[in-house]
Parts: structure tokens; sequence; C-alpha cells
């Protein structure tokens, strides 16, 4: 069961999407909902069908104190690391928040300081606090809805349903079409070189 608030301060939660793609930006948010939201629905975005998702969107977006979400684009990630791009959509993220935190909890194992916020990684947090899984509810599908779009220009590589992971069908369709400027170049975009 997702629990509400882990500390007294004024907390925000930040969770990224799209981190194992081949193409397309890594994408966070950033979210402080009300000391006690709950949410039946609410739950890590992996465990959630995308129906639910897109349900769950307007929702916490219209009873979040504030929220907050950024794009990280496939040439920045080449540049600076995966890991580091993740950060940085976090980052940015967080920075537009319209009401400054007091405290952050991301999902995961890593991060930097952000604007000397005291901070705290937890490991499958999307599950635990109901402000991690609420913002991996609005990575996932703000990012989705990136992929959605550009598919539009470059529908044979089937981005509507693969989202940009690496599925056979992406696969196939980067060695028989090549790569565009929505590919990570830095990531093993096929099993052998290309």
């Amino acid at each position: 069961m997702l629990i509400p608030h882990k500390t007294e301060f004024l907390e925000a939660g930040t969770d990224e999407a799209g981190r194992g793609c081949l193409a397309g930006p890594v994408t966070a948010a950033a979210i402080i909902l009300p000391r006690h939201f709950q949410n039946g629905l609410l739950n890590d975005s992996k465990q959630l069908s995308e129906h639910r998702r897109n349900i769950l969107r307007p929702l916490l977006e219209e009873k979040a104190i504030c929220f907050g979400v950024a794009h990280i684009d496939p040439t920045k990630i080449d540049e600076i690391n995966i890991l580091n791009a993740s950060i940085m959509a976090m980052h940015q993220a967080i920075a537009q928040l319209v009401t400054a935190p007091e405290y952050i909890i991301v999902d995961g194992n890593r991060f930097k300081p952000v604007g000397g916020i005291p901070h705290e990684c937890i490991i499958k947090g999307d599950s635990k606090f109901m402000s991690i899984a609420a913002a991996s509810v609005l990575a996932k599908t703000y990012r989705d809805a990136y992929m959605d779009k550009i598919h539009e220009e470059y529908p044979m590589y089937h981005w509507k349903q693969n989202k940009g992971y690496p599925t056979k069908a992406h696969r196939e369709a980067i060695r028989k079409y090549g790569v565009t400027r929505y590919h990570r170049m830095s990531f093993r975009l096929l099993p052998e070189p290309l």
C-alpha cells in the first residue's frame, strides 16, 4: 500500500521514465501532493495499464499543489550519459515547481543535490510513496505522448506501440531503415554494431 508524506516537511516526489529506451527523451516529473492525498487507483506506473495512467494524469494535475515535467533529448543523453540525463531531467522538473519543496524523495539509488534541498533516494520508491508514484505516472504519460507524436514522423519504428524500447520490431526497423535524430547513438541499438 502506498503511503503519503514521509516527513512533516513540504515534500516533492520525483521519478523518470524512458531510461532503457533506444529512442526518444528521458522524461522526469516532480510533484508535491497535499499532505493527506489518497487515491485507490494510484500505483507505480509500471503496474498500471495505459488506460489507468491516462485517467490518473488529469486528476493528479488537478489535485497537486504543483508539478513539473522535463524532457532531456537524445543528443544530451549521448553527451552526458543516461544516468546524468535522468538526474538533469529530475532537476529541471523540480525547478518548475512553483512552490519550493523542503524535502525531496527520489525513486532509485542515485541523485545529485539540488538547490540545497535535503533529499532521500528510495529503491522502488514508486511502489512505496504516493508522491513518487504520482511522479512516475506523470513522467510516463508525458513521455508516451511525446513518443506518440514523433511516431507520426517515423511510423516505421512503431513508437506508438513500443515507446522507443528495444522491442524486436523496433530493432528490425533500425536494421532496415537506419537511425533517426531521435535515436540514442551511445546505446547499443542492435545486438551487433550498425
